[in-house]
């Protein structure tokens, strides 16, 4: 660059008049930046500065912040300065103001701007990071336009954009880092930063965020310039930036995992999305961003999974819409009500507890239909689970027993509708010979014995139900599978009408159904969310308000509800795993399909479905990752999930927020992962069988951490086979009320009831292959301490009376049920 001409000796410097300033301003200045306090004077450090173009230009160096000269003159330099600044517009500055307040170290939200620059610094203020053509309107601007405002919190320092147009288009900026004292690369629409220039197509960074999908380099190493690796420290990850309610951050402990030989493929880069500006850039839009700071947190969404599968296609199922979720949901309701009438008419008996959700479970395991959540196309029709619990109920359902009088009275109610069942049932002569002379004998007995214990009606009940029990069951049977057949030729009919509904609403918007595959090589790539082939539609507007802490989201009369740290959750998970919504235009719709959706599944009542769908607590999650190595979670939603990956029920409705599906269609080929199935044995048999097919294919390092209830009257089948199986490496066993669950509703639910007492022994078993074992075996040492996470019990410390406590345990009881595992009544 050429050196500037020098000011002769015999040249005064120009004074304030001959530069056109007036005196009032000259006072002004003097008054403003002379000295210390409020007086200055004439002659003060602003006025040496603004004497001398080189004096300002190198005091600006001097601070290491890059200039670009608009339109320099001997007697009014000004230069274009890019500063750190959080949410505001770029400004031009000038310099004599900069210089003073990085010497006063005392930011001014005042400002004394230029009038005929107050539009430009309006229309700057309205992006976080301005576009490429607005830069470039800033630079053509003379120097009478300068904004003179002080900024009032640090910005990323922008060079001059000397970037390939290919990276501008795609979001690409070049940054001064003042911390490192050299420049970065920064991307406004995935929020990436690196320190090496980027390269289009290399990898789709939502997808892969590790790069693990990077195109391989050529053979010839010659044709390729490998740029220098440097040293430094990589950038800070964005979502470490997020403020968290507990302010303390979690060790990070990466365990890479080395995927076979096999060459891994690349991903178009797709645009991510903004994480400031959400919905609009007004001043109402800017408090709903505020609902994006959690008060507090239970996940850790920085862990970056370890587990390898082979690249796969997407999904076929159709994208969720409000409007079908609606009709879903009304749907649904009406066939837990068809369920609840037939129980009653035929039986006389109240629908078991949940027993509607896992039939809804159980028949997921078999269904082949098209519907994510209803059944309609299951071998056998008729449900083994729904089976299984409506006879466990027959005659009557027996109850936990706490007094003499309970235990009394529970007889003779058995007794009687014993005999009321066998009389207008068709059974055999045999049996109803032997239940009406038992059920007398049982009442002759209650008439006579008036000193018996609680214990001896206990006894004498276990007694009827051994005599009486398989002869009601036979005379019930007919109608039970009736009731089973009635509910599952129902969803078959309201599975018809969804569907038609929503392809209806593709139609309309000329969206086809079918999709043509393309061919995918066969590679191996770090799991990624799953994606749907068919485009999602336009979706309506759905409404959203606040009520304390709680958000609240309504489409067309029906409001779901989430709290605020739960709701900043799910925004985080969908802009890393969402694809097609970088302006978050459909975030609130399928907020609200996920809600329902879930809100469907597990019921309206009472602390139904939390003990199906509970979670581990946080402390054990870090143990887990930790010393076993756990990044994945294979049963687990968006709602009670730990990891940014897992496994869910959904893949329509989950797979926007970082999920990768059903369990039983993920065929992971390395990994460390943690099962905790809700407690279906259908589901929990079909768990096992899969999981030992993939530690039996893989020769990769592949562990499975399950964490089942230990049922042992009688023992389910799943817990028997992975006992027996040889790919278990340890068994650990948690006693009942002695560790705890986080609630399924912790979504909504008070802070107290977050975490609930088991009320069953929990098994927790260590399937490994060879190499997984020799990777993330269990020793003692791990063990230990993955026993003494779970004594870090996380319910508050005011609910330690016994009153409170006992209450606690019955509240517990309640919400964790075996499916088909009903207490024994003492």
């Amino acid at each position: 660059m050429a050196a500037r001409p020098r000011r002769g000796p015999s040249e005064a410097v120009p004074t304030h008049a001959q530069r056109g300033v007036p005196a009032r301003d000259t006072r002004w200045r003097q008054r403003r930046w002379g000295g210390r306090g409020g007086g200055g004077k004439t002659g003060g450090r602003a006025e040496r500065v603004a004497a001398s173009p080189r004096v300002r230009f190198g005091q600006l160096l001097m601070h290491g912040v890059p200039c670009v000269p608009v339109n320099y003159t001997a007697d009014q330099p000004t230069f274009l300065c890019y500063t750190f600044l959080w949410a505001s517009p770029l400004l031009l500055w000038d310099p004599v103001t900069w210089v003073q307040s990085s010497q006063r170290r005392k930011p001014s939200h005042a400002s004394v701007a230029d009038p005929r620059g107050s539009r430009v610094a309006a229309e700057m203020a309205n992006e976080n990071h301005g576009s490429p053509r607005e830069e470039a309107s800033l630079l053509s601007h003379s120097p009478g336009t300068s904004n003179q405002s002080q900024p009032c919190s640090p910005k990323p320092v922008r060079l001059v954009q000397d970037l390939p147009e290919e990276l501008v288009h795609a979001g690409w900026e070049k940054c001064w880092s003042r911390r490192e004292s050299r420049p970065y690369y920064f991307n406004r629409f995935t929020n990436q930063s690196l320190w090496e220039m980027p390269v289009l197509g290399q990898h789709d960074v939502l997808s892969d965020p590790l790069g693990l999908n990077a195109t391989p380099l050529p053979q010839d190493s010659s044709l390729v310039e490998t740029p220098p690796v440097e040293n430094k420290p990589r950038k800070r990850q964005l979502s470490e930036e997020q403020p968290s309610g507990n302010g303390v951050k979690k060790p990070k402990i990466e365990i890479p995992v080395t995927p076979t030989s096999q060459s891994v493929p690349s991903s178009p880069s797709i645009p991510g999305t903004p994480t400031l500006k959400i919905w609009g850039g007004s001043a109402e839009d800017k408090q709903q961003a505020a609902l994006l700071r959690p008060t507090e947190v239970y996940w850790d969404l920085d862990i970056q999974t370890n587990a390898v599968i082979k690249h796969r296609g997407p999904s076929e199922v159709l994208p969720p819409h409000p409007e079908v979720e609606l009709l879903r949901s009304q749907l649904i309701l009406k066939l837990r009500q068809h369920y609840r009438e037939l129980c009653q008419q035929r039986e006389g008996i109240e629908p078991p507890r949940e027993s509607f959700n896992r039939w809804m479970l159980e028949r997921k395991v078999v269904d082949k239909g098209s519907d994510p959540l209803l059944p309609s196309n299951c071998d056998p029709v008729v449900s083994p689970s729904m089976f299984r619990e409506i006879m466990n109920d027959i005659p009557i359902r027996l109850s936990r027993i706490k007094f003499r009088e309970e235990a009394k009275r529970l007889l003779f109610k058995y007794a009687e509708a014993a005999r009321r069942l066998i009389e207008s049932r068709s059974a055999s002569p045999d049996s109803r010979k032997v239940v009406k002379w038992n059920v007398e004998d049982t009442f002759s007995w209650l008439r006579k014995d008036h000193s018996a214990s609680k214990e001896d009606y206990m006894d004498r009940l276990e007694h009827l139900r051994r005599q009486c029990g398989p002869h009601v069951s036979a005379a019930a049977k007919d109608s039970v599978e009736g009731i089973c057949s009635k509910i599952y030729h129902i969803s078959l009919e309201y599975v018809k009408r969804i569907r038609e509904k929503h392809l209806a609403i593709l139609k309309e918007n000329n969206i086809p159904e079918e999709v043509e595959a393309s061919e995918l090589e066969p590679r191996l790539v770090y799991c990624y969310p799953v994606r749907l082939a068919v485009s999602a539609p336009p979706m309506p507007s759905v409404e959203m308000h606040m009520e304390n802490s709680v958000v609240c989201i309504r489409y067309k009369g029906e409001m779901v509800k989430v709290s605020r740290s739960y709701f900043s959750k799910l925004w985080l998970l969908y802009r890393y795993s969402c694809v097609d919504d970088s302006a978050f235009e459909r975030f609130l719709p399928r907020v609200w399909c996920l809600l329902r959706r879930y809100q469907m599944m597990f019921g309206v009542g009472l602390y139904e479905g939390t003990g199906l769908q509970g979670s581990l607590p946080v402390h054990v999650f870090e143990v887990l990752h930790r010393l076993f190595g756990v990044s994945f979670e294979c049963f687990a939603s968006p709602l009670n999930c730990y990891f940014r990956q897992y496994c869910s029920a959904f893949p329509d409705t989950d797979g926007y927020f970082g999920s990768r599906g059903p369990c039983l269609d993920f065929a992971p080929l390395s990994g460390s992962f943690e099962a905790n199935p809700p407690f279906c044995e259908e589901l929990m048999d079909a768990m096992v069988s899969h999981f030992e097919k993939l530690l039996e294919s893989s020769p990769e390092p592949l562990s499975f951490i399950v964490f089942i209830p230990e049922w042992r009257e009688p023992p389910t089948p799943a817990l028997t086979r992975m006992e027996q199986s040889r790919f278990k490496r340890h068994q650990l066993v948690l006693p009942a009320f002695e560790h705890e669950y986080r609630s399924g509703s912790q979504h909504i639910c008070k802070k107290e009831e977050m975490h609930y007492k088991a009320v069953h022994n929990t098994a927790v078993l260590f399937l490994q292959n060879d190499p997984g074992f020799a990777k993330w075996g269990p020793t003692p040492e791990r063990l230990q301490e993955l026993t003494t996470a779970y004594k870090q019990s996380g319910r508050s410390h005011g609910s330690s009376s016994s009153s409170s406590s006992s209450e606690a345990k019955d509240r517990d009881s309640g919400r964790e049920q075996g499916p088909s595992r009903e207490p024994h009544p003492t």
